[in-house]
């Protein structure tokens, strides 16, 4: 590859360059950007090494591109950042690290560029490419980052139980780019992951779910956590979900391997969603089975309830894992809670009433919740698999007809709590809420409109029932 070519279709280059030269000292385009290119995966977020003050370079390039740049500096961490068209810059100068045992944070002093390349997690991560007038655009590869990104290979520059004890978060680094870029990590590398795995637990949460995340929105996320499991840090960050790993027979009685079944579902839906929080569901849709698992000597093994469970399970997985709290949570328990609901009715004989429940009960996220239903469909006996999914299909042209004629999703009933207290002169009560949930469940079974005159006649009926006189409808 000819760098320098690459690097003058970036405008911001020639500048650094320029303001490097200015102020006598060597500046370099360093890590994921000189990766990325070499891959030709898109990038704009590029880091640039000098050596010598970052936050003076940054000002200068920040000048001469003049007032559209602004720089944003961070003193105690001796860098700065500046933004130049859709091109992100971090600036900092070269530096060397050595780290306490108890702590992950380094201690930095200045140093030189084979220093910081010497800090770099990876090989692939520790190209440089100069910028100096005399050698512009020369690949500064010291510990042979090129020839293993040919090689599809992750591997540290140098002692790897070093590089992993001294800040042990490269641990899940090097997994989540085995995932994105579908390398292998390489022997000794691995083995060190294994063997300093329980450092992992002085890396705060917030960082470990960052790149927990990362692998979950990988091409197929089910290699980043087969290398999690077999390197034990699955184990130590996450511990509800290998519960699921293992089969038990018994008279002759066994159930398939939930572990490996919601790696295949959490495959599926990656094929056709990037939502973080649906592949969440794909994760947590099954995660309550090892807690509901019963054996009944006529029906064999069963999970009764663990969609129930499960959906109770996610608010404290979550709490634990440091994610959000908030509508993306309850989206997530939704979707388990609700994901045998379709499966169940795959039948010819179902009722128009059952999909309207379910459409009325999945609102807006039916559209999510059906391809998670689809992406549950796993067998080793592909024929089953495709006759189910033929059923499925049925089910979804079902479902759309439905929704088209009934418009019942997210639907309110036209009674509303307040006309039925001023029907019959009530005060807010539990009389009114379950004469309210007799109307809505009315709708949903059919057998009344939602329309007002229809629905009005029917409250008047419930009223008789209850014993209530009722005035006219004054709407």
């Amino acid at each position: 590859m000819n760098f320098k070519e690459q690097l003058e279709k970036v405008s911001v280059f020639k500048v650094i360059s320029e303001s490097a030269k200015e102020l006598g000292f060597p500046a370099y385009v360093i890590g994921g950007y000189v990766r990325d290119l070499i891959l030709k995966r898109p990038s704009k977020d590029i880091d640039i090494v000098c050596v010598g003050s970052g936050i003076a370079l940054a000002k200068l390039v920040a000048e001469k591109l003049g007032k559209a740049s602004k720089v944003t500096v961070f003193k105690n961490f001796g860098t700065a950042m500046l933004k130049s068209g859709e091109v992100e810059v971090e600036f900092v100068g070269a530096r060397k690290e050595s780290y306490d045992r108890g702590s992950r944070k380094p201690i930095v002093e200045d140093g030189t560029l084979e220093d910081d390349q010497n800090r770099r997690d990876f090989t692939i991560n520790a190209m440089g490419i100069s910028l100096d007038k005399g050698d512009y655009g020369n690949l500064i590869d010291p510990f042979g980052g090129l020839k293993h990104i040919k090689e599809k290979l992750i591997k540290t520059p140098l002692d790897p139980k070093v590089t992993y004890s001294d800040d042990p978060l490269r641990m899940m680094r090097a997994i989540r780019f085995a995932t994105q870029l579908k390398f292998d990590i390489e022997h000794d590398s691995f083995m060190a992951i294994q063997d300093c795995a329980e450092r992992i637990k002085i890396v705060s949460m917030e960082r470990i779910i960052v790149e927990l995340n990362k692998i979950i929105l990988a091409e197929k996320p089910s290699f980043g956590f087969l290398l999690l499991f077999h390197c034990g840090l699955l184990q130590l960050i996450f511990p509800e979900f290998l519960e699921l790993k293992g089969v038990e027979k018994r008279d002759g009685l066994s159930h398939k391997d939930n572990f490996f079944h919601t790696l295949q579902v959490l495959d599926n839906i990656s094929e056709t969603t990037d939502d973080l929080y649906l592949r969440w569901a794909a994760i947590l849709h099954d995660i309550a089975k090892p807690r509901t698992k019963r054996f009944h000597k006529k029906s064999g093994w069963t999970f009764h309830g663990h969609e129930d469970m499960g959906a109770r399970m996610v608010k404290p997985i979550f709490k634990k894992l440091k994610m959000p709290l908030d509508d993306r949570m309850k989206y997530v328990e939704k979707l388990v809670r609700l994901h045998l609901r379709p499966i169940a009715l795959v039948k010819d004989s179902i009722s128009d009433s059952a999909i309207r429940r379910l459409i009325y009960e999945a609102g807006d996220d039916l559209e999510d919740l059906m391809k998670l239903c689809r992406a549950d469909i796993t067998s080793k006996n592909q024929v089953k698999v495709k006759k189910f999914l033929s059923n499925f299909n049925k089910l979804e042209k079902k479902v759309m007809e439905v929704e088209e004629r009934d418009k019942i999703r997210n639907f309110q009933p036209v009674i509303t709590g307040e006309i039925i207290m001023e029907t019959f002169g009530l005060k807010p009560s539990k009389l009114v809420g379950e004469i309210k949930t007799e109307i809505r469940e009315s709708i949903l079974e059919g057998k009344i409109k939602n329309e007002k005159e229809e629905a009005y006649e029917f409250l008047l009926e419930i009223g008789e029932k209850h014993g209530l006189s009722g005035g006219s409808n004054s709407n």
